[in-house]
């Protein structure tokens, strides 16, 4: 019985091992991601530059988002007199408040002008402008008012575009310009202190999706 699983465990690795040679010796890639070209999708562009710095919304914020977590931000939910961390820490909704700051949307000052302005709609007792803005609930809430609400079907892959944002009950991230094999994009997010890579494949994974929005 042993002697037959060595031998098969031998053939699967001589099988594996002459692929991988194949496919080296034909340099064929091996694709780990797709993007809106191989399911024909049109790239999004946004026609607002918020902060003219040359680069449309949707782009800048992906963008933004990317530089911010190439500084591998270490998860832990602290309060910071300066609203936005100034440390090496962060949470879920500060991938979402420092990818729209650097494309001219703050979302410290703005939450917090809705809030005052509509607080039946947040029903906040203790207005706070340096954490409320760091709250998924609120963002929430700010984003039905203020955002373009799109569907919650990950199967209409040609509505989710990088950039995007999407909200879970308890979570929140934004979408990706890469794709999984179905077209469903991949999330950039920060969910907790164990997470290995701030880019995954989890949106198909959820049943928690409860908005998706576009800032313009």
């Amino acid at each position: 019985m042993k002697k037959g699983i060595i031998i098969g465990t031998l053939i699967t690795l001589v099988i594996v091992f002459i692929t991988l040679y194949i496919l080296i010796y034909n340099k064929i890639e091996i694709k780990s991601y797709f993007t809106n070209e191989d399911f024909n999708i049109e790239n999004y562009i946004s026609n607002v530059d918020k902060d003219g710095d040359g680069i449309d919304d949707q782009s800048d914020i992906l963008q933004n988002v990317r530089e911010y977590i190439s500084t591998k931000p270490k998860y832990k939910s602290k309060y910071y007199d300066t609203g936005y961390p100034d440390d090496e820490y962060g949470v879920c909704t500060d991938v979402i408040a420092f990818g729209l700051l650097d494309a001219g949307y703050d979302l410290m000052e703005l939450v917090n002008e809705d809030i005052v302005n509509h607080p039946l709609d947040y029903d906040i007792t203790n207005v706070d402008k340096n954490i409320d803005f760091r709250r998924v609930r609120n963002l929430k809430i700010y984003f039905d008012r203020k955002a373009i609400s799109l569907t919650t079907d990950v199967n209409e892959i040609e509505q989710w575009q990088g950039g995007d944002i999407v909200v879970f009950e308890k979570h929140i991230g934004i979408i990706s310009d890469k794709r999984n094999k179905k077209g469903i994009p991949y999330v950039i997010h920060h969910a907790n202190p164990y997470q290995l890579n701030y880019e995954e494949d989890i949106l198909e994974h959820r049943d928690d999706i409860v908005g998706h929005y576009r800032i313009t």
